[in-house]
């Protein structure tokens, strides 16, 4: 297979992917662990915490959140019900559409965040490589 000059050869495109994925896998290891550890959460608990923090009333559709982050409707679904029995979040329905429902962060959803943003910052400053 030839390459064009000044062009990355396959193999050096690959082993880019390689450490991509390995950093990825490192980061989220540590991060299951240390989220697990310090405030009982795992990684998808803290994105969508993440998310809803970001979101304006600290609110999102369902639907919308489960793009965001990555996650199948019926996963979304099955993590947002843990996340409710701890009284991290509530499902309400959407105000202009009857079939939509809307996640929303209680207060203390939003100071589980608070604590666990720290230690979420701290894991990805350490293990990225720098930009």
């Amino acid at each position: 297979m030839s390459v064009a000059p000044g062009a990355e050869s396959p193999a050096a495109v690959v082993e880019r992917w390689r450490e991509m994925t390995a950093c990825h896998a490192a980061i989220c290891a540590a991060l299951e662990r240390e989220l697990g550890e310090r405030h009982g959460l795992g990684v998808s608990d803290f994105e969508v915490l993440d998310r809803l923090v970001e979101s304006p009333k600290r609110k999102c559709r369902a639907q919308e959140l489960a793009e965001s982050v990555h996650l199948s409707q019926s996963a979304l679904s099955r993590l947002v019900d843990r996340l409710e029995r701890t009284a991290l979040v509530e499902r309400c329905a959407c105000d202009n559409d009857r079939r939509g429902i809307h996640v929303v962060l209680t207060e203390a959803g939003e100071r589980r965040h608070a604590e666990a943003a720290v230690t979420h910052r701290d894991v990805l400053a350490r293990l990225l490589p720098a930009g």
